[in-house]
């Protein structure tokens, strides 16, 4: 399974960046946000997305 990972801006929450990454990527993603306290979005991804 594919998800797409969006970084949020820290001022309003609105996307800044997006990614689409396999299911087994999104724990080290997530670690690294909390590590340096950046906000993420997180979803599965559209099965057209790369």
């Amino acid at each position: 399974m594919r998800f797409e990972i969006m970084r949020l801006d820290d001022v309003d929450g609105t996307p800044v960046d997006t990614t689409v990454v396999d299911a087994a990527s999104v724990k080290q993603i997530v670690q690294q946000a909390a590590a340096i306290g950046q906000r993420l979005w997180i979803r599965p991804a559209d099965p057209t997305a790369s």
